[in-house]
């Protein structure tokens, strides 16, 4: 026991370490917990959720077309739609050279695009479809526009069909099955 007024001298430090070693393993390890447990945190919290589906909302392509045609100029377009298809887009550019597209969804929420340009069907193909997509054998197909269809694949499954059109050329494709996407080219007209 130490007197009032007197200090007792601060023990010496005993030259161990303190109970809890700090490495940068331990460090590192302590991290990696870290990042499981907030991983597993977000997937949690995401199966949790309800998965919302964005509805497109469906567009009168034929409105376009008659206000392209009051102004002279011929559209691809298909005269009717199949049952359950919706036209989700339409875009009209008339530069020096006019280009129209028109985007659909089947039934079964496949797309399907129409496409019309002053450009060549290796061009379009390229960028509708894939920048390597195949041009293939030629088809007849029964369409008012032509008779004669070239068509094109890629690698991931998309499909299309070409024909020149007067100066034009139009291009029909997607990544619906080829029948769905020929029953289109059946429907086109001017």
């Amino acid at each position: 026991m130490s007197e009032p007024g007197v200090s007792t001298p601060a023990p010496e430090p005993s030259g161990r370490p303190s109970r809890h070693q700090r490495s940068m393993a331990g460090m590192i390890g302590a991290m990696l917990i870290t990042l499981v447990v907030i991983g597993g945190f977000v997937l949690l919290r995401g199966s949790l959720r309800e998965q919302t589906e964005v509805e497109v909302p469906p567009v009168d392509y034929q409105d376009a077309v008659a206000a392209a045609a009051d102004s002279g100029l011929e559209l691809a377009h298909p005269r009717e739609l199949p049952a359950g298809w919706r036209a989700t887009s339409v875009d009209l550019s008339r530069d020096e050279t006019p280009a129209w597209t028109m985007g659909m969804l089947t039934d079964e929420g496949r797309f399907v695009g129409i496409r019309q340009e002053v450009e060549s069907a290796d061009d379009m193909a390229a960028v509708a479809i894939d920048e390597d997509a195949v041009e293939g054998d030629e088809v007849t197909l029964d369409s008012e526009l032509a008779s004669t269809w070239t068509t094109w694949t890629d690698d991931g499954g998309d499909t299309g069909y070409s024909a020149e059109v007067g100066d034009e050329t139009v291009l029909v494709y997607g990544s619906a099955p080829a029948e769905d996407i020929e029953e289109i080219v059946g429907l086109l007209r001017r």
